[in-house]
């Protein structure tokens, strides 16, 4: 079966991820750093090492190459969350510009990554403009759907549209204020494929006319109940059509999915994802799926 790197719903055979001893240091670091880096409360070091590598095993075992990115002086805490600093198409990476600016060396340290992996950088993000990779989804192997908020500006969105090829469509999403600019809030927030069909989405921040052009294209939306959006319910890794991964903690979530016919495996996320309020689709930058 051929492959294809424009996709957030085929399966899933290679993704880059971070581990916390990488990302986060001891814990004379962390407590250094959660505070200003905007996370709930301090993340225990050594239960995060036990979560991630728990979420690593559930990802190798439905059939996920795991590439490892290396600990670096210049980044933080936040680099666990390796989705956020890259993106990528069938022509190659593009490496972001971080709109939080705690974040900003995060590109280039991927950068220094893919090179010795062999993996082929397309462009980057450069001049004023913002882009993060939670802000952006593939709807199809052609349509692209880029949040504009405050991570992502719309010259971020111009930049990135320039270096994709012609034949691709982007979709700008506004984004709402909702808490603020200090929020970490993302299009992926909001909105998780799990399906050529099929979105889990939190209605109540979503543009009317976004979520029109979803219904639109014949997708069934699955709704997170507004008590689990700040359990991450709408933030779930699809690793194959249908199949995903969430953390423990969004129950009423996971069942409407199951009766929308998807398979759930879940994991301990209180570390690594609810403190730093980032899901497994932040948790990593997905590459290679089946086309």
């Amino acid at each position: 079966m051929s492959t294809t790197w424009q996709s957030d719903v085929g399966r899933l055979r290679r993704a880059v991820v971070k581990r916390p001893r990488d990302a986060f240091g001891g814990p004379e670091s962390v407590e250094a750093q959660w505070e200003g880096l905007g996370y709930l409360a301090s993340p225990d070091p050594s239960l995060a090492v036990e979560e991630f590598d728990a979420f690593s095993r559930l990802l190798e075992g439905l059939g996920v190459e795991l590439l490892f990115l290396p600990q670096v002086e210049d980044v933080g805490m936040d680099s666990i969350y390796a989705r956020d600093a890259a993106l990528v198409t069938d022509a190659g990476v593009i490496l972001c510009r971080m709109g939080k600016s705690a974040r900003g060396g995060e590109p280039s340290a991927q950068a220094l990554a893919y090179s010795r992996w062999g993996i082929p950088v397309l462009g980057s993000i450069g001049g004023e403009g913002r882009l993060e990779g939670g802000d952006v989804v593939w709807l199809d192997e052609n349509t692209l759907a880029v949040g504009q908020g405050y991570r992502t500006n719309a010259e971020g969105i111009s930049r990135l549209t320039a270096l994709l090829d012609p034949t691709i469509e982007v979709v700008t999403v506004p984004l709402p204020h909702f808490r603020g600019p200090g929020d970490v809030f993302h299009l992926m927030s909001m909105l998780s494929p799990v399906d050529r069909d099929l979105a889990l989405v939190y209605s109540p921040l979503m543009p009317v006319p976004f979520r029109d052009l979803l219904l639109a294209r014949g997708y069934t939306l699955v709704e997170v109940p507004e008590e689990e959006y700040d359990t991450l319910g709408c933030s779930v890794l699809t690793v194959a059509p249908r199949v995903c991964v969430m953390a423990e903690g969004s129950s009423e979530t996971r069942r409407r999915m199951e009766a929308a016919g998807v398979a759930v495996h879940t994991f301990s996320g209180g570390e690594i994802c609810l403190k730093g309020s980032g899901g497994p689709t932040c948790l990593a930058r997905t590459l290679e799926r089946d086309r």
